[in-house]
C-alpha cells in the first residue's frame, strides 16, 4: 500500500490523493489537486497583491514575521503532530529539524531585514567620487514561487517563504504531496501573524501542480528537491530570464582524520547519517576513515549502531515515502554484491510501516551505488583510505557538492581541507548544522544546487538591486558632451596622465 495513492476524483473531476503514515500506513488525510487554472488564479491573486505589500515599510513586514514566533510556540504542538503524522518522524526530530530552526530564522531575518533592505549609499572610487553619488535600491522582484520537498516539509518551506515576504514579494507556495499539511502550517502561521491571504497562498498536488507554477506567471522559483526536477525548473527559468535558486541532492563525505577524537567521531557517524531516517540532504552519506585508526574506529560505530532502535516512535523513524524504500534496498544490495560487508542491518522491515534497520556497511569502493548516488537512509558506508589526502580525492569523485565534514582536533587541517574539497560548505566535527546557521551561505556545487540560501545575502536573493547615480553638483553640461574639440580629446588625456601615470595617485583612487 503506497504512501500516497490516487483516489476517485471528485464530482466535478478534480484530482484527489490520499495519504497514509509511513509508520502505520494509517490514514491521515488527503488533499484535492490543484489544477493549471488553480494556480494561474493564485498568481493573479498574487500578481495583484502584492505591490501593496511590497509598499509597507520594511519595519512594518519584519514585525508581521517576528510575530509569527509567537504564533509558532502557540501552534508548536499542532505543527509538531501533523508532521508526526505524515513523515512518522519522532517528536525529538520534529521538534529539533523542524521546530527550533523555524523559530530562530524567524526571528534572526525579521531582526535582519530592516538593515539589510534598506537604501544603501554606496561610496564611488576615483574620478567620479567628486561628480556622481552611488544609491543602491532593493526592489522586490515580484511573485516567488516556491516548492517545497518532504524530508522538511515545515522548516523548508518556512523559510524561505519568509526571505521572499520580508524582501516585499508575494508567495506561491507548492509543498510536497507526501508532506502537503506540514508544508502548509507555515502558510496558516503566517496569515496568522498578519499576512494577507492573497500575499502568501499555497496549492497542493504532485509534479502537474508543480510545473504550472513554474511555467506561470511568476518572477523567481525557490526549489528544494531532486537533481532531475531542478535541472528541469533551471531550463524552464532560462527560457523566461528569470532567476531560480535550486537546493537539490547531496552525498555528504565525512572524513576521519588521524587524530580525530574517535568517541565524537563514531557517534557523529552513527547519527548524522541516521538521524531523521538518513533523509537529509547534509546528512553523512559516505565516511573516509584514515586506515590507521580505521578498526577502531568501524567498532565504535558497529557498537553505538547496535544501540540505535528503530521504529514508531524510536531512534530511527520510517522512510517518509514508499518509494525510497526501494532506492536504499537497491543500493544496499548493490554493495553486497560488490563485496561490501554489512556489519549490521542492511534490510527493511516493512511489516507495519515502511522502516529500514539501522544498517553499517564497510570495504565499499567507488564503483557502488551507495558511495555515488544519494541513498536518503539510516545508512552509515565507511571507506578506508591511506590518509587525507586520498580522503579528499574521494571525497570529490562525486556529482554532487552540497557539504562535507571534518573531524579532527586542528582547526588549521580542517580549513587546509576545506579549501581542496569541492563542495559547497564544510564543517569541523559535525556535519548537518550547517543549515541551521542563518549566517551562512547555503547551497550546493556541481548537481547539488544553484543559488545559495541564508547568509548575509539571502534576502537580498529575493530583490532586485537597482543602481541610482545621482550629480553632486548638478552641472548644466559635462566635459565630454558634443560638441567634441582638441581641448576635449586634451582634457581625457591629462585625466589619464594624472590619475593613472603616478602609482602612488593610482593608489589612493582605486
Amino acid at each position: 500500500m503506497a504512501i500516497v495513492e490516487q483516489l476517485e476524483p471528485t464530482a466535478d473531476g478534480r484530482r484527489r490523493l490520499e495519504l497514509r503514515s509511513p509508520a502505520t500506513r494509517e490514514r491521515v488525510g488527503e488533499i484535492e489537486v490543484s489544477t493549471a487554472d488553480d494556480v494561474a488564479a493564485a498568481l493573479a491573486k498574487a500578481r495583484a497583491a502584492q505591490p501593496g505589500w511590497a509598499a509597507r515599510p520594511v519595519k512594518e513586514r519584519a514585525a508581521i514575521i517576528r510575530n509569527a514566533v509567537s504564533v509558532l510556540l502557540k501552534r508548536r504542538d499542532e505543527i509538531v503532530e501533523t508532521v508526526m503524522q505524515e513523515t512518522g518522524k519522532p517528536r525529538v526530530e520534529a521538534l529539533a529539524v523542524e521546530m527550533v530552526p523555524a523559530c530562530d530564522f524567524l526571528n534572526y531575518w525579521s531582526g535582519r531585514a530592516t538593515k539589510d533592505l534598506a537604501d544603501e549609499n554606496r561610496r564611488l572610487h576615483g574620478y567620479m567620487l567628486p561628480l556622481k553619488k552611488l544609491v543602491i535600491n532593493y526592489q522586490p522582484l515580484g511573485v516567488v514561487g516556491v516548492i517545497t520537498p518532504w524530508n522538511g516539509p515545515f522548516i523548508l518551506s518556512l523559510n524561505p517563504i519568509a526571505q521572499a515576504l520580508l524582501a516585499g514579494n508575494s508567495v506561491v507556495l507548492k509543498p510536497s504531496e507526501v508532506t502537503p499539511h506540514s508544508g502548509e502550517w507555515a502558510v496558516k502561521v503566517l496569515h496568522e501573524a498578519g499576512v494577507p491571504k492573497d500575499v502568501l497562498q499555497v496549492v497542493h498536488g504532485d509534479g502537474e501542480t508543480g510545473a504550472a507554477l513554474v511555467n506561470g506567471d511568476i518572477d523567481k522559483i525557490s526549489f528544494t528537491g531532486s537533481v532531475g526536477t531542478g535541472k528541469k525548473i533551471a531550463a524552464a527559468c532560462a527560457t523566461r530570464l528569470i532567476p531560480c535558486t535550486l537546493e537539490l541532492g547531496g552525498k555528504d563525505a565525512m572524513i576521519v582524520c588521524a587524530d580525530a577524537d574517535l568517541d565524537r567521531a563514531s557517534l557523529g557517524a552513527v547519527y548524522l547519517s541516521m538521524f531523521n531516517t538518513g533523509q537529509v540532504c547534509v546528512g553523512v552519506e559516505r565516511i573516509y576513515v584514515v586506515d590507521s585508526i580505521a578498526d577502531e574506529f568501524i567498532e565504535q560505530v558497529r557498537k553505538r549502531a547496535a544501540e540505535v532502535t528503530y521504529g514508531r516512535g524510536k531512534d530511527v523513524g520510517p522512510l517518509f515515502w514508499d518509494r525510497q524504500l526501494e532506492i536504499v534496498e537497491k543500493h544496499v544490495e548493490d554493495a553486497r554484491s560488490k563485496g561490501a560487508t554489512i556489519l549490521l542491518g542492511g534490510e527493511s522491515d516493512t511489516a507495519e510501516g515502511v522502516f529500514f534497520k539501522p544498517t553499517v556497511v564497510v570495504d565499499v569502493t567507488h564503483d557502488m551505488d551507495i558511495m555515488q548516488q544519494e541513498t536518503f537512509g539510516p545508512i552509515v558506508a565507511i571507506m578506508r583510505v591511506r590518509d587525507e589526502e586520498e580522503a579528499v580525492r574521494m571525497a570529490n569523485d562525486c556529482q554532487y557538492g552540497l557539504s562535507g565534514s571534518v573531524f579532527t582536533k586542528d582547526k588549521d587541517k580542517v580549513v587546509r581541507l576545506a579549501k581542496q574539497l569541492k563542495t559547497g560548505s564544510v564543517v569541523q566535527n559535525d556535519a548537518s548544522v550547517i543549515y541551521g546557521v542563518a549566517e551562512a551561505p547555503f547551497g550546493g556545487r556541481k548537481d547539488s544546487g544553484m543559488g545559495q540560501v541564508n547568509g548575509r545575502d539571502a534576502l537580498r536573493s529575493f530583490v532586485h538591486p537597482q543602481p541610482v547615480l545621482l550629480d553632486r553638483w548638478g552641472l548644466k553640461k559635462e566635459n565630454i558632451w558634443y560638441p567634441y574639440s582638441e581641448a576635449t580629446a586634451a582634457t581625457l588625456e591629462k585625466t589619464i596622465g594624472t590619475l593613472f601615470g603616478n602609482k602612488f595617485i593610482r593608489r589612493l583612487v582605486r
